[in-house]
């Protein structure tokens, strides 16, 4: 199971949309493997697609199908920002799911999955398409340029740092989430979870990475952080758990010290409730029609439809 961290501290990688909706997905054992429930909403669009996946699987194995087979417990980003045990399938799982689920959507969406799994390909062949990739779903989203370009930047600091741990001997996972915790503790004085918890992101049901609703400043000296971390880790040579325990304290320390000396010059507090929960206003976007509220777009497209079958 170790191998769907093939592409740690990338999270853009581990979200993708089939019409304005997100889909969880893990890579393993070298290829994506898709939340089953986060299609069945798509599918389905039940407002409850846990219960309605629980109860095709019951169906399912009742019938004798070997689909569920073809499903592995794989662990995602959960509604609570924790990681927990999801049901996972791959491309073949998924398309023979989806024949078991009466639904209009069910072709276009075969037609993404196979899309997906081909940009997958092209991505290994050329990397920056995996940037650009990540550029164009946060503007989908609505997010303004400055913050993306912050973001992506993010990213590639974040992926310079556990490229780095893997090679002094750090775990990935649980030791990941230690040092992950360390440094953003000392950059801000609060944990991680108070810091989504401030940001009401327990309230969401997906998109809920804490990085994608930090501010630019939050963006920032996240980024020094662990940019510190980095270069104190190299420096020192740190091996193992506890050495690089210790610089990611340092590192944090570093950013945090100028996050204090910010805030007592601004008279502003860095750490902030301000999310990204909805697209910011209009004003800051190139494209005023991608500032509408989801559901608003959703109703206009539905009658835009509406219209032009009654044509």
């Amino acid at each position: 199971m170790s191998k769907k961290n093939a592409m740690p501290g990338k999270p853009e990688n581990h979200l993708v949309v089939f019409q304005e909706t997100a889909i969880r997905r893990a890579w393993h054992a070298e290829e994506w493997w898709f939340s089953v429930v986060d299609v069945c909403g798509v599918l389905t669009d039940s407002p409850d697609a846990g219960a309605y996946w629980r109860k095709l699987k019951q169906r399912l194995v009742a019938e004798g199908s070997e689909v569920v087979t073809f499903c592995h417990g794989l662990k995602l980003e959960a509604p609570d920002g924790k990681q927990r045990v999801t049901d996972c399938g791959n491309t073949e799982g998924l398309f023979r799911i989806i024949q078991s689920i009466p639904s209009p959507k069910a072709e276009p969406f075969k037609r993404w999955l196979a899309q997906v799994g081909y940009e997958r390909v092209k991505e290994i062949e050329n990397p920056e398409l995996a940037s650009a990739r990540a550029r164009e779903l946060y503007q989908a989203k609505g997010y303004p340029q400055a913050w993306i370009e912050k973001r992506l930047r993010s990213i590639a600091v974040r992926g310079e740092l556990t490229d780095e741990w893997k090679t002094r001997g750090v775990q990935e996972g649980k030791e990941y989430s230690i040092l992950t915790a360390e440094i953003a503790r000392a950059t801000f004085g609060v944990t991680p979870g108070a810091h989504s918890r401030l940001k009401g992101l327990g309230k969401v049901k997906t998109g809920n990475n804490l990085r994608d609703h930090m501010t630019d400043l939050e963006l920032i000296f996240t980024m020094l952080g662990e940019a510190g971390t980095t270069e104190i880790a190299r420096r020192k040579d740190a091996q193992g758990f506890t050495d690089n325990r210790k610089a990611a304290k340092e590192g944090g320390t570093i950013a945090g010290d100028a996050r204090k000396a910010l805030e007592a010059k601004s008279g502003k507090p860095v750490v902030s409730k301000k999310n990204y929960l909805a697209p910011p206003d209009a004003a800051a976007l190139d494209d005023a029609d991608a500032a509408a509220p989801l559901a608003k777009r959703k109703a206009a497209a539905r009658r835009k439809k509406a219209n032009e079958g009654n044509a």
